[in-house]
């Protein structure tokens, strides 16, 4: 579920739509969590599926750690990846402001955490675009990434939070030990895709 004060508008033909706040939304918000409606495909029922829809699936989803790809039922998938995010997600599985977004401004992410398995070409634009994302950005940038977090998520309590009653009680508890104890901090490499061990005891 996206934040409430957002709304979906057409860019242009090369990037198509995007989503921008109508608020100002500030640092520490939260602004994505997956709730119960939400559309989970299974490896398996991805392999199910022709190749037409396999494409859209692919274009709207993100892959969880378990390998699942996980549609948003709102315009959530429309959120564009920019190498000057002002969204980021999480270890805990929700997305937060990084920086305080301003009304009018597109709201973008880091799609390098999206657990990809091909390159993407990027159009982002800006002065650090890093041209093409792919599967090898987890290992390289997830400590750049939980740098940016821990800087921003110790501002959770601090500003409203309309989407923390989708939050299920499990990352609430794993919250609570961080702000308890910030040595417990859950990384955003808990996003990581789970390698399947091939070989069975």
């Amino acid at each position: 579920m996206i934040h409430p004060s957002t709304e979906l508008k057409h860019i242009n033909a090369d990037v198509g739509y995007g989503v921008f706040a109508t608020a100002k939304i500030p640092e520490g918000t939260i602004v994505y969590v997956k709730d119960s409606l939400e559309l989970v495909v299974t490896p398996t029922d991805y392999l199910m599926h022709n190749e037409s829809v396999k494409a859209v699936i692919e274009k709207y989803s993100y892959t969880d750690a378990d390998g699942n790809k996980i549609i948003s039922w709102d315009f959530a998938k429309y959120v564009n990846h920019c190498c000057n995010c002002n969204t980021i997600s999480t270890g805990y599985g929700f997305e937060i402001a990084i920086r305080d977004i301003q009304p009018g401004e597109q709201i973008t992410d880091e799609y390098g955490i999206f657990n990809l398995e091909s390159e993407m070409t990027l159009v982002c634009g800006e002065k650090n675009c890093r041209k093409i994302i792919g599967p090898k950005d987890f290992d390289l940038y997830y400590k750049d990434w939980d740098k940016k977090i821990k800087k921003s998520i110790t501002q959770l309590f601090e500003v409203e939070q309309p989407l923390m009653p989708f939050v299920d009680e499990e990352t609430r508890s794993e919250l609570d030990i961080f702000f308890q104890n910030p040595e417990k901090y859950k990384s955003v490499y808990a996003l990581k895709l789970k390698e399947v061990n091939a070989g069975n005891d």
